[in-house]
């Protein structure tokens, strides 16, 4: 009686399991201590992940030379070749925008004093004290503006320091790739479940891109044409800034029109600056929200909560490059957690994915 009373109660192969409830509170302390690791190594986990990402984004380009019975080098050269011209290019074009708006913005001094001056006027006439007004507005300098954007172009440079490392990474992952179609087909002999599941996050990280891509590219020139036909200063750098910010899920269009409307209002005046945000609305909101998560939706197999809730977690672990990379980061770790287990991949439903298909019954069946 009492062994089988001591099986019944730590049930298992050596007649004793851990209970439930300490599994999940080990798990809870796995991941805050990998999350605290990312945190603090975010400024070399968020470019490996961009090299990472990137590699996978071109990997096609090397797969094509190789179907094609070209030297596998060839198309490693070719992959790596594209991609840092696109960086280059991207970031070029990015700094010498920021340059730009760093030199125009002194010349907005007299507006600004202006604007603040009205802008007073309304807070008298609303009953506020001198000194309420002035602790209001105190902290309101184009002067700091300025100051702000050289240390963003700063920035900008040291983006480029980064990208030297990030350039040396993708040199690596493409040399490797050269040979990783064998080693993915001895994975998959030898680990189905996992080659499966790195094959669905390279794929859904190619779509993700492309579609991101291909709608950014969308938005960039309308929302710069409409800049430019408003008579809004430097519309190459705020269309550039739509591009970018096309890639940040959810808020992404609200953080593209914040500068340009800004810069409308210094230059014109509020009518030209609700004109910039009225247009900026109807165009995002109806390409960004509407159009663009249908087909990003499909792309990845993630929901609308889902998706905003990783650009929140991911911008907090690095910062605003992981903004920019929620939704690949959010497919790795969907794929290490739940893919590459088929038990768990009961869960792609619950957070999104594509709902399995119905099957008839055997009433149906019947009748």
């Amino acid at each position: 009686m009492h062994t089988t009373d001591t099986v019944r109660q730590f049930p298992g192969a050596g007649g004793w399991s851990i209970p439930r409830g300490l599994v999940v509170l080990l798990s809870i302390a796995a991941i805050i201590i990998c999350v605290t690791g990312l945190k603090a190594f975010a400024g070399v986990v968020g470019p490996t992940f961009l090299a990472l990402m990137l590699t996978i984004a071109v990997q096609p380009i090397q797969a094509r030379v190789q179907q094609r019975g070209g030297p596998a080098w060839l198309g490693m050269l070719l992959a790596f070749g594209a991609v840092l011209l696109i960086l280059v290019g991207f970031g070029g074009a990015l700094a010498l925008s920021v340059a730009q708006l760093a030199s125009r913005l002194p010349q907005y001094t007299g507006s600004l004093d202006d604007l603040l001056d009205t802008v007073r006027g309304w807070l008298d006439a609303a009953g506020l004290s001198h000194d309420q007004i002035q602790k209001a507005l105190q902290g309101i300098d184009l002067g700091k503006l300025v100051g702000l954007l050289d240390n963003l172009l700063g920035g900008v440079v040291g983006v480029f320091s980064n990208l030297f490392f990030v350039a040396a990474l993708l040199l690596f992952m493409a040399v490797d790739g050269m040979s990783m179609r064998p080693r993915m087909a001895v994975v998959a002999v030898e680990r189905p479940a996992i080659a499966q599941a790195l094959g669905s996050f390279a794929a859904g990280t190619r779509k993700y891109l492309v579609v991101s891509t291909v709608f950014g590219a969308i938005v960039a020139v309308i929302d710069g044409g409409a800049l430019w036909l408003l008579g809004v200063p430097l519309p190459l750098l705020w269309a550039l800034l739509s591009f970018i910010t096309n890639y940040i899920p959810n808020i992404g269009f609200i953080i593209g029109v914040i500068p340009p409307a800004l810069l409308a209002l210094l230059d014109s005046g509020p009518v030209l600056m609700v004109w910039v945000i009225v247009v900026y609305s109807v165009i995002n909101f109806v390409i960004q929200s509407i159009i663009q998560p249908k087909f990003v939706g499909d792309a990845v197999g993630l929901g609308v909560t889902i998706t905003f809730l990783s650009l929140v977690f991911w911008s907090w672990v690095l910062g605003g490059l992981g903004a920019i990379l929620a939704i690949p980061l959010t497919l790795l770790v969907k794929a290490l957690l739940l893919d590459i287990d088929p038990s768990t991949r009961w869960a792609d439903v619950l957070i999104g994915g594509p709902l399995p298909k119905k099957r008839n019954s055997a009433a149906d069946t019947s009748t």
